[in-house]
């Protein structure tokens, strides 16, 4: 960087607090910026209360046919899909005439532990909190299947027992510091999405409880375009970070399946991941810097420079840390000038393997463009069921690519595979890029289904998370897991694992489900690879518990084919029973040493990583693996 955006701040010594943070003298003027977020304060007044995304947004049963509802995604506005009906009942074997909503937003509530002294300091600081009852519900839980079950039965347990709404990094100071005077749980809240259990308070835990919702603390703090950095406030939400950068002519890229909800601290703490990541990269690529708040003061790197040779990376510290260290206050990230081109594309293969295959060769070339994914035969038949239907011509054009692809392909449509392809850049990059791909897919007896098809299937991600919902209206627990795996073996882990849970299913007597997968994201050396699992559970009295029972089975067989824990969902209370396996007990030892000297009191004690049984004597038992 040049000596004028050289950045200088002081790090912190004990609980004095830092010095505040030189920003760049080549910022832009519009900057320091409060953002108006999409996501309202109180969050259940746009945001389901116990499912995913928008209240208006969400599959439903009527007049004979399923629709979507709302205005925000392609297919809302209550169009028809009488094929997703279709496929719901054939495959599932569902009566949707018995809906089975779930209950109301509860009038009473657990009381909260009593916490005076320290509501007395937060109030004295001019820091906002709420002991409402429902404020404090809606923060109690994540988007696991576990969660939402929980909030539709109205089995939950624990909750907060106030929720805190800071609005700067020195109002979180002063609350670790009275959390630590007063003995308090902090538990840090972004945007909810979690699908680790992280944000889940542990039962067992005694002490009163303050999840800290960072969403007030979203604002653009800084932006640098000389040399192409910004500086944000962690509680910032994905869509507004985009939205305000894209306003300048700037992206960040990171688009994880949730950046409509999910916060810029939430990923740091997560070590998330986005469908772009191959222009991008991920976050751990994006970050410059990071302010993390801790018990014993203020963590923070001197200098926003490119790399650093300075000993161990405290960067790496922080990223990953889910909440059990600290709170993440402020993120300087790199930032990219808008794509002048934004070009979709699909690709039909003979065969999942063949797909995998030709992934393999693009990213051996190093040619991935910006998100190239790759689905299985029961996704792609899943995805035609979202179909929209047309009219006659239509319906004469689908019958006509069968035609074509059976006849003159030779291809078995209970077999074949399909690639989707984003391309971001200048067109004369992007049309050779796409020329390379297709020859490549080609030599592995792919062809390109158009631009259209990949189109359809990049959004359709976002509406997926909503599909969840509607199948447990109709007795059908579903959910997603996944995992990263090198090259040679991304195949036979596909394959291992899904006949693992088939084994489950059929010793369980499940005989209605779906187990289909995905490669979502690729690299060097291996591959993200995602599953979906959900079975009809009537007559089953306790079918999360079975459905938990079956993918902690099949993440036994991940491991067991050289699959890690986790890509980017990260290991919060649900995946900590294998976090040992994953990183060696020298490797516990120093994550609880690291613990030790930055949280002596345990006070962000939200029982992530670490196994119950591993966990420190001061430290009150946390969940089980599965809640």
């Amino acid at each position: 960087m040049s000596s004028s955006s050289v950045e200088k701040p002081s790090v912190a010594k004990g609980n004095e607090g830092s010095a505040a943070v030189k920003a760049p003298a080549t910022l832009d003027q519009s900057v320091p910026k409060k953002i108006v977020s999409a996501i309202p304060k109180q969050r259940q007044q746009l945001l389901k209360w116990n499912g995913w995304g928008y209240k208006d947004s969400r599959f439903l049963y009527q007049d004979g046919t399923i629709v979507f509802t709302g205005d925000r995604y392609p297919i809302g506005g209550k169009v028809s899909l009488p094929h997703f009906r279709d496929y719901v009942i054939e495959n599932f074997n569902v009566d949707l005439s018995d809906r089975r909503e779930g209950v109301p937003v509860p009038n009473e509530f657990p009381d909260p532990v009593p916490c005076p002294e320290f509501l007395e300091d937060v109030k004295r600081a001019g820091i906002d909190c709420t002991q409402n009852g429902e404020d404090r519900l809606i923060r109690c839980h994540g988007q696991t299947l576990h969660d939402v079950h929980m909030m539709r039965t109205g089995t939950f347990k624990r909750i907060p027992d106030v929720v805190l709404f800071p609005t700067s990094h020195e109002q979180v100071e002063q609350i670790v510091r009275s959390a630590n005077r007063h003995n308090v749980v902090l538990i840090p809240y972004g945007g909810g999405t979690s699908v680790s259990g992280s944000v889940t308070c542990p039962e067992a835990e005694t002490r009163p409880i303050a999840a800290l919702d960072t969403s007030q603390m979203n604002r653009m703090l800084w932006i640098d375009r000389q040399n192409l950095v910004a500086c944000f406030e962690a509680g910032i939400v994905g869509q507004d970070l985009e939205r305000e950068l894209r306003q300048l002519g700037f992206t960040v890229g990171h688009e994880p399946d949730s950046y409509e909800f999910s916060t810029l601290g939430g990923w740091v703490a997560t070590r998330a991941s986005g469908m772009k990541k191959n222009v991008y990269g991920n976050i751990e690529d994006l970050l410059i810097r990071v302010k993390m708040v801790t018990s014993q003061g203020v963590l923070e790197r001197s200098l926003a420079v490119p790399r650093v040779s300075c000993g161990p990376d405290f960067n790496h510290l922080v990223l990953g840390s889910e909440g059990t260290l600290g709170v993440i206050t402020e993120v300087v990230i790199k930032i990219r000038p808008l794509p002048q081109v934004k070009r979709y594309g699909s690709l039909v293969f003979p065969d999942f393997g063949s797909g995998i295959r030709c992934l393999r060769e693009v990213a051996r070339e190093r040619l991935q463009p910006a998100s190239i994914r790759l689905i299985d035969n029961e996704q792609f038949v899943f995805g035609q069921a979202l179909k929209i239907p047309g009219g006659p011509l239509a319906t004469v054009a689908d019958q006509l690519k069968k035609v074509y692809l059976t006849r003159v392909k030779r291809l078995q449509l209970d077999r074949i595979a399909i690639a989707t392809l984003l391309f971001e850049g200048h067109e004369a990059q992007v049309k050779p890029h796409e020329a390379k791909i297709f020859a490549i897919a080609k030599r592995y007896g792919g062809f390109s289904a158009g631009s259209s098809n990949g189109e359809k299937g990049y959004i359709l991600t976002f509406v997926i998370a909503y599909i969840r919902d509607l199948a447990l209206d109709y007795s059908i627990v579903a959910e997603s897991f996944e995992t990263s795996v090198s090259w040679d073996r991304c195949e036979a882990l596909c394959t291992n694992v899904k006949s693992c849970v088939r084994k489950e299913c059929a010793k369980h007597n499940i005989q209605h489900y779906l187990i289909s997968c995905r490669v979502t994201q690729t690299y060097d050396a291996g591959a993200c690879v995602y599953f979906y699992f959900g079975f009809n559970h009537a007559g089953f009295a306790n079918p999360v518990t079975i459905y938990e029972e079956i993918e902690n089975k099949a993440r036994d067989e991940i491991l067991a084919s050289g699959g890690s824990i986790s890509h980017h969902h990260g290991v919060g209370k649900i995946r900590s029973r294998w976090y040992p396996q994953s990183v060696s007990d020298v490797g516990v030892q120093l994550y609880k040493a690291t613990k030790r000297e930055l949280d002596p009191n345990n006070i962000f004690a939200a029982g992530n990583l670490i196994p119950s049984e591993l966990q420190d004597s001061r430290e009150p038992n946390s969940l089980k693996a599965k809640l």
